[in-house]
């Protein structure tokens, strides 16, 4: 009886640690969407590559065509130029090369980012009229019978023109310039992030209560909460199997001590 106990609490702790290592182990290390990307981990994961505890929501990234794109809610898909974690800044870029579209239309209230660089107002015009050549014409939003710029908020618009929209301009862009050679910065900012990757990395979880984080030591090992529970059951485990070895023990020895006595029992009985 004890010995079947102990195959089974053997095998069955046999099968929980393989199937849980091979469908939790190192999924959380850094991945590439091509040889040129940048390495992705924590807070971004790949979606379709990375399960969801390897990042953060809001931070899902995707490859195309080994290419790294992130999408927006108010938005399509930008490309992902590069990350650096230390400044926490991602350099994204339009695949269109129109920059100012990203402007007029990217509402990062609803995402985890803020622009890098301080920002500025400034208003699109939509003239029907070219203005003179101290405006410089965002082309790639303009059109044979309109042509688009961006002023500053203070200046009257002129006679000619609607004010189409006023929007956040990154300060590191001229209110006038027209391309996409500056890229488009983002930051972002999750104070637990920054204690959990000062100790080697974290993951995020869900909970009864919502969102949660949790620390560990070495993010590329895949941890997760079930790496506690993992540890947990095997304390339990050697517990278990160490009081099974001593009532096995004790059987042993006590039908040991009473065969002796039925041989010594025999002996003594009178022929």
């Amino acid at each position: 009886m004890v010995a079947s106990i102990f195959f089974i609490l053997f095998f069955s702790s046999f099968f929980f640690l393989t199937t849980d290592a091979s469908s939790d182990g190192g999924q959380c290390g850094s991945v590439k969407c091509g040889d040129d990307g940048p390495d992705i981990g924590f807070p971004f994961r790949v979606i379709g590559q990375q399960p969801q505890h390897c990042g953060y929501p809001g931070f899902e990234l995707s490859c195309k065509q080994n290419t790294t794109m992130i999408h927006f809610p108010t938005h399509k898909d930008l490309v992902v130029e590069s990350i650096s974690y230390k400044n926490r800044k991602i350099s994204l870029l339009d695949p269109q090369s129109c920059v100012h579209e990203v402007f007029l239309n990217l509402n990062l209230s609803l995402t985890p980012f803020q622009y890098y660089y301080v920002v500025r107002n400034y208003t699109y015009l939509n003239c029907s009229a070219r203005l003179p050549a101290s405006f410089v014409e965002v082309k790639c939003l303009s059109g044979s019978r309109h042509h688009v710029y961006t002023v500053e908020t203070s200046m009257e618009v002129p006679g000619s023109c609607r004010a189409v929209r006023t929007v956040a301009i990154p300060f590191a862009y001229s209110p006038y310039l027209a391309d996409n050679s500056f890229g488009l910065g983002l930051s972002w900012n999750l104070p637990e992030h920054e204690d959990c990757e000062a100790r080697g990395g974290c993951n995020w979880f869900l909970s009864k209560t919502g969102l949660e984080t949790e620390q560990h030591l070495n993010l590329a090992e895949g941890f997760s909460i079930k790496s506690v529970i993992r540890k947990l059951y095997l304390k339990v485990l050697l517990c278990v199997l160490a009081v099974a070895a001593l009532i096995s023990m004790q059987m042993y020895h006590s039908k040991k001590m009473n065969k002796q006595q039925i041989e010594n029992e025999n002996l003594l009985q009178v022929p």
